[in-house]
């Protein structure tokens, strides 16, 4: 448990933008929870990283998009620190199809149009 220290979940923290959030946020003195969706073996370096600086951290995995698994994500970060200060939400899915189908809609349109894309 962390009596004063602030504790943080960062979704999507195993790599890129949220593991750089979270060893931002181990450095400057918040235990951290690194959830992950599928790479444990990212998430685990990442929390080796943050324990070799002297911080705190744990690796939880859990898909955000469900419900239960948030509600064990936030279990998993009371048990292990007691509590949560923060939450980033870096976790996030790019659907390519979309992707696809903006290119082909903005090279078609006129040159002032904006396309907002449905969720």
């Amino acid at each position: 448990m962390t009596a004063n220290r602030r504790v943080a979940i960062v979704t999507g923290a195993s790599r890129g933008i949220g593991q750089v959030v979270a060893m931002r946020l181990a450095a400057d003195g918040f235990a951290v929870v690194v959830n992950f969706a599928s790479s444990s073996v990212s998430a685990d370096e990442t929390v080796a990283v943050i324990h070799g600086k002297g911080g705190q951290a744990v690796a939880i995995r859990g898909d955000i998009s469900d419900p239960d698994q948030v509600a064990r994500l936030y279990a998993g970060a009371k048990e292990a620190f007691g509590r949560v200060d923060v939450v980033v939400n870096n976790a996030g899915i790019m659907t390519l199809a979309l992707l696809l189908m903006a290119s082909s809609m903005i090279s078609t349109a006129p040159s002032l149009s904006i396309f907002a894309l449905p969720s």
